[in-house]
């Protein structure tokens, strides 16, 4: 019940379920609804054509009832007294008056004999303004043009009873008698549509419904085939830790073959880091190894001859091994995601700062940052030192008689850059100068060429702004080092 095939199939089930119930619902009533229409036209014409019959004056017993077994006639007064029944009419319910013996009254009689109706002008007259009068009723030989009323009930026809489906119709004879006929139509026929229609619908709903979980169940699993191809892919992965395999792309182009494109670009950022980390993890050995060695080295001399103890070279792995710990230390806390801070840093004074610390630098280094600009930025102010630092530093190695650093507004940002006149950096090197480790050819020097940390750090640490370290050709002839960061809002 757990799986997506079993509930996608429980899923569907339901709602063609729904559908179907909602669906059937209304063709049942669409269809009863329909056949009454059809039972009140048959009582409707045979109650009319009674009602015609009465009002032409046809006497009682000449009437003719054609069918009645299908259409049973019940004729009432105005005084709600059975004048007229079928013959073969035993029992009738519906109609208002459940009567099916006909009473004998003095307004209906036999049709009077011809003349009789004949009298005086004022007699008429009176019986014209009595019609009149009375507009509710129809007028003498007259049938009612208003639609019939329409009731549901029983009738009992030579001992068989059935539903029935009456229309009443009034008419007025010649003489003035209003009565009113009550024809019914059969609902035998509507029954039994609606119940062989109902049946055939809950016979098919529960085989229909299991084609539809079965079909549901089969395209569901043949969907996610390729999904338990991943899995079981991703599975042998990281049984084997090896990151160089890959999961199966199907040639579709839907959201598996979405997912398994997503996976395995997630499987290659992931094989890249991990081989990112195993090669740092070797550089920072293979560099922290000759400083400790040299230093070991000198020590071990010193003890046994202290007179060639070496102490500036002491000194000076010492420095080279704590800035290569400090710089190894950095990078782990920029590789766990340490925040760069929320700080409002002025690159300016920032720059003029650092600048104003280098009084032993090699070179002296020329400085454009106007005072009072709005250089400002948000970081952190000792990530950003380290970045112009390692800058400045880079560019002192390199640089064979000018360095100069200037501060300027770019967009909505700001540039610092840092130039220098040496022999600049190959275009096909300007990116590969960012990675750890890397030194070019004139940089191999570890006592003059550093580890290759300060310009991947600066690196991170301006991505991590938010910014941009990228290298160019610099005027002057040498490498040309452009820092952008965004203004602080």
């Amino acid at each position: 019940m757990r799986s997506v095939r079993a509930r996608a199939a429980i899923g569907a089930t339901l709602v063609v379920a729904v559908a179907l119930v909602a669906a059937g619902l209304a063709v049942l009533l669409v269809l009863r609804a329909n056949l009454i229409d059809q039972a009140d036209l048959q009582a409707e014409v045979a109650a009319r054509e009674v009602a015609g019959q009465l009002a032409t004056d046809t006497p009682y017993a000449e009437l003719e009832l054609d069918d009645e077994e299908d259409h049973p006639v019940q004729v009432t007064d105005e005084e709600g007294r059975v004048v007229i029944v079928s013959k073969e009419l035993r029992a009738v319910t519906g109609t208002g008056t459940s009567g099916v013996t006909p009473v004998p009254s003095a307004s209906a009689g036999a049709s009077p004999s011809p003349g009789e109706g004949d009298g005086d002008d004022d007699s008429a007259d009176d019986d014209s303004a009595d019609d009149d009068d009375d507009g509710s009723r129809p007028g003498r030989g007259q049938v009612s043009s208003d639609d019939p009323d329409f009731s549901d009930g029983t009738a009992t026809v030579d001992r068989t009873t059935a539903d029935y489906r009456f229309a009443a119709v009034e008419a007025t004879t010649p003489r003035g008698v209003t009565l009113t006929v009550h024809a019914g139509a059969p609902l035998a026929a509507e029954q039994e549509a609606v119940n062989t229609v109902r049946g055939a619908m809950l016979t098919g709903l529960p085989v229909l419904l299991v084609v539809v979980a079965g079909v549901t169940w089969l395209v569901t699993r043949r969907a996610l085939r390729p999904v338990e191809g991943i899995r079981r892919e991703m599975a042998a992965i990281t049984a084997s830790e090896d990151l160089a395999r890959r999961v199966p792309e199907p040639g579709s182009r839907d959201e598996i073959a979405a997912l398994a494109r997503t996976t395995n670009e997630t499987l290659t950022v992931l094989e890249a880091s991990v081989e990112r980390q195993r090669r740092f993890v070797a550089d920072a050995s293979h560099e922290l190894r000759s400083p400790i060695a040299s230093l070991r080295t000198q020590l071990e001399v010193a003890e046994a001859h202290p007179e060639l103890l070496d102490v500036p070279g002491a000194v000076a792995d010492t420095v080279r091994l704590q800035v290569l710990a400090a710089d190894l230390l950095l990078l782990a806390r920029l590789d766990a995601g340490e925040k760069p801070g929320s700080a409002t840093v002025e690159l300016g004074a920032l720059v003029r700062e650092e600048v104003s610390q280098r009084t032993g630098d090699r070179i002296a280094v020329g400085v454009e940052a106007p005072e009072g600009g709005a250089f400002e930025v948000s970081g952190s102010r000792g990530q950003l030192s380290r970045v112009i630092g390692n800058l400045l530093d880079n560019a002192q190695r390199h640089a064979e008689g000018s360095v100069a650093v200037s501060v300027a507004a770019d967009g909505r940002g700001v540039r610092v850059e840092v130039r220098d006149d040496g022999a600049g950096v190959p275009e096909d090197e300007r990116e590969r100068i960012f990675e750890r480790f890397v030194r070019l050819d004139d940089a191999r020097s570890r006592d003059d060429g550093g580890a290759g940390l300060g310009l991947a750090i600066a690196r991170d640490v301006a991505s991590r702004h938010g910014g941009t370290l990228t290298v160019h050709a610099a005027a002057e002839g040498g490498a040309a080092f452009r820092l952008w960061l965004p203004r602080s809002a």
